[in-house]
């Protein structure tokens, strides 16, 4: 027989024991590795869209997910080695922003499922097979849309209708900037405008740049829709234009909302959400190839008639009517 005291121990230690093998029968809580060439400071809302789109699918980040973040802070050289690390600690998805991103992460593994959102051809890089059928590890959401850069610079020209020579600024460190080059060269030459392109990939070459078109005497600016310039030199881009009195587009409406002249581009919040909801029907069970490649079908088009009015320029009645937002 037991003893009482021998009885009460074994009594407590099996009790005690409970909530450990019942805490060792949950499962894991599923790690997303969050991937990206900038810093997170300009895109707090990004982030939000995108945690939006994960409790659509029923994760609360922090509750049913977690997620480890790794920024590159402008200096893509160290993607290869972050995605390796989140291969080594083989989390469920890895989520890439940025096309340097997408490629470091596709480098690293062929087995881990990855959700990109991505500004350049994933086909051309080797992201997806197709669209369609991406036929491998990776999907996730494409604004690689062709003729995006010709109408910013359509637009700009109705704007700045007596301009004559018009300015490319693009990131050469964008594996899409050379086909972005090329399209906007055929628009200028389509619509019979001079075109100089200028490439600036850090803090002190966009300076730079700037002091360079305004040594050319540019009459007009298109700034290229990119993840560095977007997330990490938007402040920078719109207070240079404004010094040095350059009308200029850009390619999301936060640069019109930050003071910028005019927009045009995609509703990055959607398409955040839409990585959070590719990501989550991921976690659920849905393999990448099973998920199309989606591609943004709406665009926006913001104009700053305060900016304007600085620049002594008057908005065309055609271009206010075709606006999404007028910010006065």
């Amino acid at each position: 027989m037991i003893g009482r005291r021998a009885f009460i121990s074994l009594l407590g230690g099996t009790a005690a024991a409970w909530p450990l093998a019942a805490r060792a029968q949950q499962p894991a809580m599923p790690v997303i590795g969050l991937l990206s060439g900038s810093s997170p400071g300009a895109i707090p809302h990004l982030l939000a869209a995108f945690d939006r789109g994960l409790a659509d699918n029923g994760f609360i980040n922090g509750r049913d997910v977690a997620i480890d973040y790794h920024w590159a802070d402008g200096r893509f050289d160290r993607l290869p080695a972050m995605a390796a690390e989140l291969v080594r600690r083989q989390v469920a998805l890895i989520v890439t922003l940025g096309p340097p991103a997408g490629l470091a992460a596709k480098a690293a593994t062929t087995t881990i499922p990855i959700v990109f959102h991505n500004g350049g051809d994933v086909v051309k890089m080797g992201l997806v097979a197709s669209l369609a059928r991406p036929a491998g590890n990776a999907t996730g959401v494409n604004l690689f849309t062709q003729a995006v850069e010709a109408k910013k610079l359509d637009l700009l020209s109705k704007l700045v209708s007596t301009a004559t020579r018009f300015a490319f600024l693009l990131n050469p460190n964008n594996p899409a900037a050379e086909e972005k080059a090329n399209e906007i060269r055929d628009a200028a030459r389509a619509l019979d405008r001079q075109l100089d392109v200028v490439g600036a990939g850090t803090e002190a070459e966009i300076d730079t740049a700037f002091a360079t078109l305004t040594d050319r005497r540019i009459g007009a600016l298109v700034i290229m829709a990119d993840q560095y310039f977007d997330d990490t030199r938007r402040a920078q881009l719109v207070a240079l234009a404004a010094r040095h009195a350059i009308p200029t587009i850009y390619g999301q409406h936060e640069y019109a909302l930050d003071g910028g002249l005019i927009s045009y581009g995609t509703n990055l919040a959607e398409t955040y959400r839409r990585v959070g909801d590719y990501a989550g029907r991921i976690l659920k069970g849905a393999k990448p190839d099973d998920l199309p490649v989606q591609r943004p079908t709406k665009f926006e088009f913001f104009i700053n008639l305060k900016t304007a009015k600085s620049l002594g320029l008057n908005i065309p009645d055609n271009l206010l009517t075709l606006a999404d937002e007028v910010i006065e």
